[in-house]
């Protein structure tokens, strides 16, 4: 079964049988003049809100940022305008010492988290805690990595070393799974019944 155009679906339900990529996602979301930013599973649910007859509209981001001098480890996340952008990188290297300091998908998810229930106790040196584990506020959801996953089961397979470009091979079964309606992990019953279409 192929997947349908967007205007063609009719429900949330007919929706979720199918894979979107994350800029696929966000191209329905403006093209309805929704809210187009945020991880998969947040267009995903903008998505579902619509078929529900919610629309979320698209809000432009917060212009007003505080200078990396400006910034100590007690200041408040919300109050200094957080992005995971090189100001707040070169504050948390500063900070640190540590030249190759990069933000962690926990971090990603506990900013997401702050912002949406307006913490404005969460501070810099909150969120430092969270990049080395000294605190736990929100968990970064997986799922959104189904392809990832497919392609790590993909080459753990010794049945398929048959394959000599593995990952060309192992993107074309991806295709064929992702515009089904079948749920998206890898099987050896899907690579058998579709060896024939590679």
């Amino acid at each position: 079964m192929n997947r349908p155009k967007f205007d063609d679906i009719k429900s949330y339900e007919e929706f979720i049988k199918y894979y979107w990529y994350r800029d696929e996602l966000q191209a329905i979301c403006k093209s309805l003049h929704l809210e187009y930013n945020g991880e998969k599973k947040d267009l995903n649910k903008i998505i579902e809100s619509y078929f529900n007859g919610i629309l979320i509209p698209h809000k432009s981001k917060p212009t007003s940022k505080a200078r990396i001098n400006d910034l100590t480890l007690d200041t408040s996340l919300l109050d200094c305008g957080f992005t995971f952008g090189p100001r707040f990188r070169e504050f948390f290297i500063q900070i640190t010492g540590d030249q190759k300091f990069k933000f962690t998908a926990d971090m990603v998810a506990t900013v997401k988290v702050v912002k949406e229930t307006k913490d404005k106790e969460f501070t810099l040196r909150n969120l430092l805690d969270i990049k080395y584990g000294n605190k736990s506020y929100a968990k970064f959801d997986n799922s959104s990595c189904q392809w990832n996953q497919f392609l790590k089961d993909f080459c753990a397979d010794k049945d398929n070393d048959i394959y000599r470009e593995k990952l060309k091979t192992a993107s074309r079964f991806w295709k064929l799974l992702r515009n089904s309606d079948l749920p998206k992990v890898y099987s050896k019953e899907f690579i058998e019944k579709n060896r024939d279409k590679i």
